[in-house]
Parts: C-alpha cells; sequence; structure tokens
C-alpha cells in the first residue's frame, strides 16, 4: 500500500507540474499556425465499426469538420449486422469504387471501397468480420498518409484535436512514433451534427465515477509515465501512429482483446531494440468524446475484457519484464502493469475476504485494521479527488460549478461501492483467461448524439 500510494504520489507531482508547463495556467496555443504550417502532416482517420448505426453518422460528420488541412477519413464496416454500412450509404451517397489496396499487413478480405462524391476524403471500406484490430489493419492496407489516427466508431472529436495532436510530432522533426489524445465521456452532452454543444454530466452515478476514473487515468497516470517514455497505453478510442512503424511490427495483433495496449508495447520494444530513440507521448489536450457503459451488465463487460486484454499484452510481450536491454520500460512500466495493475485486484479481492473472514475466525487486530482501512478510503478518495482538480485546472471542461461538486463527492464514494466492483469484474477477467475466454462481449450503444 505504501508503495502505491508514494507512486501515484510522485505521478501526481509530475503531472501537475506538467500541466502546469504546458498551460502555464492559461490555454493559448498557436494551433490555427499548427493547422495551417506547410509542416503539418496528412493523416489517414481509420475508424472500425462493427454494429455502429446508432452513431456512425455524427461521428463521421464531427471528423469532415475538423480544423487540419489534408486528411482522409476510413470508415471500416468489420461484417456489421446492422445497418451501419446502409446508413453510411445513405447520409454521404457513397459509390463503390476500385481502389489499389497493398497488403502490408495481414487482415480478412475486403469485399468493396465506397468513396463519398460530396466528401472526397471519405472512404468505406466493406470486409468479412475479423475483429477490431483486423479491422484497423485492413484500414492501414488502404491508407495512402504517413500516419493514422485510429477512432472509435462512437468517436466525437473536438475540431481542433488534429492540430494539437499532431503538434508533438511536428515539434519534434517526426521522432515521435504514437501519440495519445485525452478522451472524455459524452453520456449527458449536447451533441448536435457531429460537435459537442454543450458539456454537462450525466445524472447515472455509473458514468460519473467513470468520468472519475477517466480524469485519474489520463490526467495522472499518462501525464506522468509519458513525460519519461514510460507510457504503455494510447487508447484505441483515439490515438495517432506512425504508419511506417506500425508495418514493421506487423500491424495490429489479431489474437488479443487487449490490441491497442499490445500494439504500444511492441513499438516500444522496436524502438528499444533499433535504438532509435524515438518516443511515445501523451497530450491532454485534444480531446475526443466517447460513449460510456450506462448499465453494469456492459461495463462488467468491458472491465473483464479490458483486464484480459492487459494480460495478454503483457504476456506477449514478457520477454521485456524486468529486462534491462528495454530501458526503463521493461524495469519499471512492465512490472507495474504486471504487480500493480494486474495482480493487484487479487490482492484486494483477498483484502475483502479477510476483511469479512476475520471477524468471525478471531485474530483481527482491531485498531490497526480500522486505521488501514481509513488509510485505502483516504487515499483512494484524495486520488480520485486530485484528479478531479487537475481537470479544473488545466482543461475546465465542465463548466456548472454543481457538476464539480457531484464530481467532488462522487469521489468520496468511490471506496465502499464501484472499487470493489470493479476488483470483481477484474478478478473475473482473471478467471476467464484461465477459462480460456477470449470473446469481446456484446457493447450495445444507445447512441449520445441529438
Amino acid at each position: 500500500m505504501v508503495g502505491i500510494i508514494v507512486f501515484y504520489f510522485i505521478l501526481f507531482i509530475i503531472s501537475a507540474l506538467q500541466l502546469r508547463k504546458e498551460y502555464n495556467l492559461d490555454q493559448y496555443e498557436p494551433y490555427e499556425e499548427v493547422a495551417q504550417s506547410s509542416f503539418t502532416r496528412p493523416v489517414s482517420i481509420l475508424v472500425p465499426a462493427y454494429n455502429e448505426e446508432a452513431g456512425i453518422v455524427p461521428s463521421v460528420r464531427s471528423l469532415l469538420s475538423i480544423n487540419y488541412p489534408e486528411y482522409e477519413v476510413i470508415v471500416i464496416n468489420d461484417g456489421s449486422k446492422d445497418n451501419t454500412l446502409k446508413e453510411m450509404i445513405a447520409n454521404f451517397e457513397m459509390v463503390k469504387v476500385e481502389k489499389a489496396i497493398r497488403k502490408q499487413v495481414s487482415s480478412n478480405e475486403i469485399v468493396q471501397v465506397y468513396q463519398s462524391p460530396i466528401y472526397e476524403n471519405l472512404y468505406v471500406i466493406d470486409k468479412l468480420n475479423g475483429g477490431k484490430a483486423d479491422a484497423l489493419n485492413a484500414g492501414i492496407n488502404v491508407a495512402q498518409y504517413p500516419y493514422f489516427c485510429s477512432l472509435d466508431g462512437d468517436s466525437i472529436i473536438e475540431r481542433d484535436a488534429f492540430a494539437k495532436v499532431m503538434k508533438p510530432i511536428i515539434d519534434s522533426k517526426e521522432d515521435i512514433v504514437a501519440v495519445g489524445g485525452s478522451v472524455r465521456i459524452a453520456n449527458g452532452c449536447t451533441i448536435e451534427r457531429g460537435e459537442v454543444m454543450k458539456v454537462e454530466l450525466s445524472k447515472s452515478p455509473l458514468v460519473i465515477m467513470q468520468v472519475i476514473e477517466y480524469f485519474r487515468a489520463f490526467l495522472m497516470g499518462r501525464i506522468g509515465l509519458s513525460r519519461h517514455n514510460l507510457l504503455l497505453i494510447i487508447s484505441g478510442a483515439f490515438g495517432v501512429f506512425h504508419r511506417e512503424s506500425v508495418i514493421k511490427v506487423n500491424g495490429y495483433r489479431t489474437n488479443t482483446v487487449g490490441e491497442d495496449m499490445d500494439l504500444v508495447v511492441r513499438l516500444h520494444k522496436l524502438i528499444k531494440e533499433e535504438k532509435s530513440g524515438k518516443r511515445i507521448v501523451y497530450v491532454p489536450d485534444p480531446v475526443c468524446w466517447t460513449e460510456a457503459p450506462e448499465s453494469s451488465k456492459i461495463l462488467r463487460r468491458q472491465r473483464s475484457r479490458w483486464h484480459r486484454g492487459l494480460f495478454e499484452s503483457l504476456w506477449h510481450n514478457r520477454k521485456m519484464l524486468f529486462n534491462p536491454k528495454y530501458g526503463l520500460v521493461g524495469m519499471i512500466s512492465m512490472p507495474y502493469f504486471f504487480i500493480v495493475e494486474f495482480l493487484g485486484p487479487v490482492i484486494e479481492l483477498i483484502g475483502y475476504i479477510i476483511m469479512i473472514l476475520s471477524p468471525f475466525v478471531g485474530g483481527i487486530y482491531t485498531s490497526f485494521a480500522l486505521l488501514l482501512f481509513m488509510l485505502a478510503i483516504i487515499y483512494g478518495s484524495l486520488l480520485s479527488m486530485s484528479a478531479v482538480l487537475l481537470e479544473e485546472w488545466s482543461l475546465r471542461r465542465y463548466p456548472k460549478v454543481i457538476d464539480l461538486v457531484r464530481l467532488y463527492v462522487y469521489s468520496l464514494s468511490e471506496a465502499f461501492w464501484f472499487r470493489p466492483l470493479t476488483v470483481f469484474w477484474r478478478v473475473e477477467g482473471i478467471i476467464q483467461l484461465i477459462k480460456g475466454n477470449n470473446s469481446w462481449g456484446e457493447m450495445s450503444r444507445k447512441g449520445v448524439s441529438k
């Protein structure tokens, strides 16, 4: 417990200093100049879509209105069983086209490529179902630009997001092979024609707790790890990658449910083995809005799947664990994700069981047990409240004071109900691993647009 508290405290300090440096208490950045600069690099935006008819059209509309000089949008219909393809064809007047495809990474068969005569930079790939990773590989084969961005089918991108996320690549003279941007939860927000018009907090307690989790993961964890090139996760909802580097590591791995983390780990491995000195970074400002699960049933599937994906990424790349050849990634990041993130839920669950059984079997040191219990609650609450504070201090996405108050109040309750739930679900993911369950699980969406 002491080790984890110290580690997160250090991450918080690094994140706070980095945010202060980047924002300098104001958020002025010459992003208009970046968007109009001759040094900007064109980007292929890949949107894998499986049964996304509820949100695919507003998502694509938001992408077509971004403030960036040269890009293409490639929607990959991964054998959807709903009307995803029909919605795209009807709304954007898509027509069949012949397009040369270089198969540089493995993917399932592409049935047809469509292009919109209204928006000539908009394409739809219709392919046989193979999963998200396979769909992204198909998109990489069709993409024509040196960088590509992977986006979820229900994502809503802010207009300046690409200018912001590409700025580190331009500033570093392409020494950066991957950039992750912030992901925010759109539930409760007002969205019209693919643009977030009004930011509000959802009424659902489950969604509010996920908002706090996202703050903690993105504003504390990822900023702190990125500062020293230790970042192992770029969210599949919003990340930009150097296409040639991804092709070198054979694209996305299709036999894992954690394809986003697995790709980043393999890119770190490539960087260390080539001794290129290239970096993988996280930028807190670019914002992508996505729909979070509102039911415990869907959230449970998501968290179990995430935990299975975490283990698969670590297992496939176990050669890097505690290996000094891979620098701080092998000696700090990989051990942290294995010991704290993967094994942590098992230790917590054992703690809950001991806490429940101890009064009945005797041998409990009540005063010390209460002290540890209070320390765990205070530590967890302070961590969550600190993440909310960083959000308010830097990005200030929630304009209503009542929303911030609700976030603070809910952050105090996390240790009593939400944390134990996620612990059980993550342990369930480990049990599924032992049983050999590799299913993705149905992720139904309501759609967040109006």
